[in-house]
């Protein structure tokens, strides 16, 4: 048969392959015998069965689902305590709760939430829609600028805003001055009070409103500009455009960025006890330790887990369960439009204006206290204090990323029907309030110590003490749950990125697993896990609820520190101490938004 069967003078039929090795030119290789040769083609040959063997062993993986199991099994034990305490209590006192605590409660928690969830929505969808839409002067810097509240704890914002808007603050102190008013009942113009529920409200939209800038943000830039064009050429202005538009496709975006900042609503003790809102999480505080009931702070606490749930439930209605496609494959991003002159200068202080409050504000506050009561600070035990934080973080980090490390190379490696729901079960502990993770951990700790010491008294007659309750193990524990959810995205992020391939190959040379991740994975992970270390260590340091409830005696951390003085009304002498933990929480505040516009420029170009 000729080769050109096809009379196509420029396709010939393939040579056999024995043919085409024969026109190869040989190379002799000293290094390789004939036996060596032999040996690592017979390798070769037999990759594709081991690497079906590895896949075949990676869906039934008994050793990776026992370990996967024991640490969920861990993670669950707070959830599991507060719903047999608050089924079955000690002392009943959940009809008092229900006349007296309960209802302000809810009340309060509801209204500061709807009022947060607002602002946050409000403020952070406009100033994402003004950077993604708009050239101004300053805009790059205003886009980096309005992350940076995330920095500011909750509570010290509020201990900055009540020193600078309370009655002996500098700003009505300056208003009786001026206007020679000696009281309160002397001003012709309302003052509102910061220590309120609309003070409340005010303060914690202003230092969360980047979780829903972060979201909307980088959904605006991976619309294509398509869509967009169709709107404006059915007759639609451009803000009609962006609200029949852009916000329905970016309605997943802003409700994961406004469930995260309601999270950190029912997480908050230390902002809304110093204003005296009495939320939940004050309640729950209120009643096991001034009130000495578990039992009823355990019943709060499951009230607390409904309002979790019905949040991740509406979350999840919010999205509305749609999924939302690009109909071509030719993507042109949003063009910017020039706001030139004065109102391009407008344009960018009014961007701007929500990290003035959030941020420079009490920034100014911090370093006014911290730079004239420094010796006081450092005489009250900052230095101690600090050090005791950066003990406790850094070991909570490196647990947290050891234990993450586990749950998603066990998540690579063991993907069978177990291994997946149970992983993504174990990143639930970040939407566990403070207060109703150290109360789920306390009882079964304390428990575990009484039985240990039964046993060495039976034993051996001497007695054991605490070993878990009340130690840096709880405290430690407690961080570890939280945050875990923190160090596993990063880790799941960075072994996405890692071919599976490279599995197959070393599985298929002998390796086992064990060995695959001790040298293949590990070193190519190497700034994920930095970087989810990063974030455990900065969270750990900020964390007041959990850190307050299951300390030692006599053993401070920097928020603890923070909050004792805070309470004393000394807030000047802690202003170093909070002054620190804004400055650690700074990187991975930067990096945050870093990785964030690495994924915006990956999505889309911007012009």
């Amino acid at each position: 048969m000729p080769a050109n069967a096809t009379g196509n003078p420029h396709l010939t039929r393939a040579a056999p392959r024995a043919s085409v090795f024969a026109t190869m030119p040989h190379r002799q290789n000293p290094r390789l015998e004939g036996p060596q040769i032999q040996d690592v083609l017979r390798t070769l040959g037999a990759l594709p069965q081991r690497m079906l063997a590895w896949r075949a062993r990676r869906r039934s993986s008994p050793g990776w689902t026992l370990i996967v199991g024991g640490i969920v099994a861990v993670m669950m034990v707070p959830i599991a305590t507060i719903l047999v305490l608050a089924l079955a209590p000690a002392e009943n006192i959940w009809p008092h709760l229900v006349r007296t605590v309960l209802p302000q409660s809810l009340v309060d928690t509801l209204l500061l939430m709807a009022g947060v969830g607002v602002l946050t929505l409000a403020t952070g969808t406009a100033c994402a829609w003004l950077v993604t839409m708009y050239r101004f002067p300053g805009r790059g810097l205003v886009d980096r600028l309005l992350v940076i509240p995330l920095a500011m704890p909750t509570y010290i914002v509020a201990y900055c805003y009540t020193e600078l808007l309370d009655y002996g603050g500098p700003v009505q102190s300056a208003m009786r001055a001026a206007f020679g008013w000696k009281t309160a009942q002397d001003y012709l113009i309302p003052v509102p009070q910061i220590r309120s529920l609309p003070g409340a409200i005010f303060i914690l939209a202003t230092v969360l409103y980047p979780y829903v800038y972060l979201s909307a943000r980088a959904s605006f830039v991976q619309q294509s500009v398509c869509a967009l064009e169709v709107a404006r050429t059915l007759g639609r202005t451009s803000l009609g455009a962006f609200r029949v538009v852009a916000l329905p496709l970016s309605r997943p975006a802003l409700a994961a960025g406004v469930a995260l900042a309601l999270m950190e609503c029912l997480n908050d003790l230390g902002a809304v006890q110093y204003l005296g809102v009495q939320t939940l999480t004050a309640s729950i505080y209120a009643t096991w330790l001034q009130r000495a009931n578990l039992g009823g702070a355990a019943q709060l606490a499951a009230v607390m887990l409904v309002f979790v749930a019905i949040l991740f439930a509406a979350e999840h209605w919010a999205r509305g369960g749609a999924q939302i496609h690009a109909t071509t494959n030719r993507h042109r991003s949003i063009p910017f439009q020039d706001i030139e002159g004065w109102r391009g200068y407008l344009a960018g202080g009014l961007a701007v204006l929500p990290f003035v409050g959030g941020f420079v504000v009490p920034f100014v506050v911090l370093v006014r206290h911290a730079w004239s009561h420094s010796h006081a600070a450092i005489a009250g035990g900052f230095l101690s204090a600090a050090g005791n934080s950066l003990l406790l973080s850094a070991g909570s980090a490196v647990l947290a990323i050891a234990l993450a490390l586990t749950l998603g190379y066990a998540r690579r490696v063991a993907a069978n029907g177990f291994v997946r729901p149970a992983v993504r079960l174990a990143g639930l502990g970040y939407a566990i309030p403070g207060t109703v993770l150290a109360i789920g951990l306390l009882i079964p700790l304390a428990h575990l110590d009484n039985w240990l010491d039964g046993l060495m008294r039976a034993g051996f007659g001497k007695p054991l003490g605490l070993l878990l309750s009340g130690t840096l193990f709880a405290v430690t524990l407690a961080y570890v749950i939280r945050f875990l959810a923190v160090a596993l995205g990063s880790i799941e992020a960075g072994l996405a990125r890692i071919s599976p391939n490279l599995d197959a190959a070393a599985r298929a040379l002998g390796e086992t697993a064990l060995s695959t991740l001790w040298r293949v994975h590990l070193p190519l992970l190497m700034p994920a896990l930095g970087a989810a270390g990063l974030l455990v260590f900065v969270d750990s340091m900020k964390e007041l609820p959990a850190t307050l409830l299951l300390r030692p005696f006599n053993f401070e951390t920097l928020a603890t520190h923070v909050y004792g003085f805070a309470a004393l009304e000394q807030f000047e002498d802690a202003a170093l101490g909070a002054l620190a933990i804004v400055f650690a929480g700074l990187i991975p505040v930067l990096l945050l938004h870093k990785a964030v516009a690495g994924g915006r420029a990956g999505g889309a170009q911007e012009k």
